[in-house]
């Protein structure tokens, strides 16, 4: 709405011209403010790979011989306490609602990622799709330049299918960014130099003869699938399809961090995560729908999997996350995006209270942490309780399915909304009830 603002509009309704000679501008107004990144919802889902553990980092149990090595620290929310690994996020407490009581049923990595991104256990026939490809469905705009669902950072090789649009089909699959799918032992980062982070799909479009390259393809692929409409060829034609729309667009620049100075790059943190989080509030800022990054693999290990030597795993682990994710909300606020932006902090399940004898802590689906943030959500405060020695929810008890309706209602998406599968059955975008006490 930046060519009408308020006095404008009423100057025009008095003058009569509101009424009939309307017509020809308001869809246009309309438009202007559907397409306007500002008063569009957008959400980031931060993902923890590995599964973080929430006793060293939002449910903290000081006192208890569970409660390890850190410290909890006040924040700027009264009452609310967690680790002193995360200050930059201690003083955006009162943005933040932390959900202490969520309880699910998967303890294995790829049934945990596959229930939590989905909302559904890995069963049956139906392919579920990924809550990032039903929320972005539900906030994208068929019009925009960039895909409604941008990947950044990805490690697939827990369960493909957890990432994917499911029965939604290739249109609503995600853009990777940096994607992993299979375990790799990474060197450290580099200090001096920021994460490389590109666009999956565009990577074998470049180069010298791209526009004869391109007619080739486009022909030879008409023919194709005019005789074989299969889900392959379809898939690998809308991929394609996408990166082209998005290398002929402006909003392509979105992806390329060195237009930011260094300045801005250091705040975020120079890994894949932090750089991730910068590409995010671009993206955001050219009206994303959905943008998730992983705080996946790093320096020999699976993120926050930390079986063994968990303290200073998870202390590395907390600086690139309070980096990231705190200047991101920083940013997005400065900029009056945060408002329309929901955040989910979130992986496959949480750790163990207990220490094991390797100084890790292992699995642990029953009693964990997930948080909320930003548009739609009442900040400043703990959901749930969890026991004093942190194995059981003692009050709140959530499942997965009231966080991801939680979501969808602070997003101001029904989560009641049906999509029918590819056996005809209607699936709702989320299994649960909201948590109302979480909602703004």
């Amino acid at each position: 709405m930046s060519n009408f603002n308020r006095r404008q509009l009423l100057k025009a309704a008095g003058l009569g011209v509101l009424g009939y000679s309307a017509s020809g501008w308001l869809p246009v107004l309309a438009d202007q403010v559907a397409n306007d990144p500002k008063r569009r919802r957008h959400c980031i889902l931060l993902w923890m790979t590995g599964g973080p553990t929430q006793t060293d980092t939002f449910d903290m149990k000081p006192g208890h011989e569970n409660g390890g090595e850190f410290q909890e620290v006040e924040t700027n929310a009264p009452g609310l306490r967690f680790s002193e690994h995360l200050p930059k996020l201690a003083t955006m407490a009162d943005q933040l609602a932390v959900v202490r009581s969520l309880s699910t049923k998967e303890g294995d990595h790829g049934r945990g990622t596959y229930l939590m991104r989905t909302g559904h256990q890995p069963m049956g026939p139906i392919r579920y799709p990924s809550i990032g490809a039903s929320i972005s469905k539900e906030l994208g705009h068929e019009t925009d330049e960039v895909p409604n669902f941008v990947s950044i950072a990805p490690y697939r090789a827990f369960n493909q299918a957890a990432f994917g649009p499911g029965f939604l089909g290739p249109r609503y699959a995600p853009l990777s960014v940096g994607a992993t799918d299979v375990f790799q032992q990474q060197a450290q980062q580099n200090p001096d130099t920021y994460a490389e982070l590109r666009v999956d799909d565009l990577g074998s479009l470049s180069g010298e003869g791209q526009s004869g390259r391109l007619d080739l393809w486009n022909s030879l692929e008409e023919g194709f699938l005019a005789t074989h409409r299969a889900p392959a060829p379809v898939t690998h034609s809308t991929v394609y399809q996408r990166a082209l729309r998005l290398m002929n667009s402006a909003a392509a620049r979105a992806f390329d961090l060195s237009e930011e100075p260094d300045t801005v790059r250091d705040a975020y943190g120079r890994g894949r995560f932090g750089q991730g989080c910068l590409m995010a509030r671009r993206l955001i800022e050219q009206g994303v729908a959905f943008v998730e990054v992983s705080l996946g693999t790093f320096a020999g290990s699976i993120g926050w999997d930390t079986h063994q030597n968990n303290f200073p795993a998870v202390k590395q682990l907390s600086g690139e996350l309070d980096a990231g994710w705190g200047t991101l909300m920083a940013e997005l606020k400065e900029r009056g995006l945060l408002e329309s932006t929901t955040i989910l902090w979130m992986g496959e399940f949480g750790r163990t209270p207990q220490i094991n004898r390797a100084a890790g802590r292992d699995h642990f689906p029953a009693a964990w942490t997930s948080v909320l943030a930003g548009g739609g959500i009442a900040g400043g405060q703990a959901y749930g309780r969890t026991s004093a020695e942190g194995t059981t929810v003692e009050e709140g008890k959530v499942d997965v399915g009231d966080v991801l309706a939680t979501l969808c209602s602070a997003l101001g998406v029904d989560p009641s909304h049906q999509n029918v599968s590819e056996m005809g059955r209607p699936i709702r975008l989320a299994e649960g009830e909201p948590i109302k006490q979480v909602l703004a």
